[in-house]
């Protein structure tokens, strides 16, 4: 299997993973929320601001989708390595509010790490292609 197959497998693989918590945010935030590490639900309707990170879940992961889809590889990388901030922020939010660190670092920063990787090893797979010369374009006599 070729590095490019195996790069593809992996953004697939986030891409669906992605997508699938996100929905599940938006479709059962109540039952969703205790797997984001948070101590305690929010008092009051929180259901909203659940539904907020589904959504933005979902929406990171189409982004990514697209690019793969359309072959935008250099792109999709980029996308990967920018988009793992969400991640690392999740993690971050729930290391500040007091939840669980194992949480936070098992599900949160593994997570955020494995699309930094992925968007590097597409970023090295496509240096090769952005490094070529172009050739030069003809000119009139």
């Amino acid at each position: 299997m070729s590095l490019k197959q195996i790069n593809t497998i992996l953004a697939a693989a986030f891409i669906l993973f992605i997508l699938w918590f996100g929905t599940e945010y938006i479709l059962s935030p109540e039952t969703t929320a205790p797997g984001y590490g948070l101590p305690s639900w929010p008092s009051g309707d929180g259901d909203g601001f659940l539904v907020i990170k589904g959504i933005r879940d979902v929406v990171l992961a189409l982004v990514l989708g697209i690019l793969l889809v359309t072959g935008h590889r250099r792109a999709l990388a980029w996308a990967l390595l920018v988009e793992a901030l969400a991640a690392y922020g999740d993690m971050t939010n729930v290391l500040v509010h007091h939840g669980s660190v194992a949480t936070a670092l098992g599900v949160h920063c593994l997570t955020a790490t494995l699309m930094v990787v992925n968007g590097l090893l597409i970023m090295r797979e496509t240096r090769k292609v952005a490094a070529a010369p172009a050739t030069p374009a003809p000119q009139p006599a």
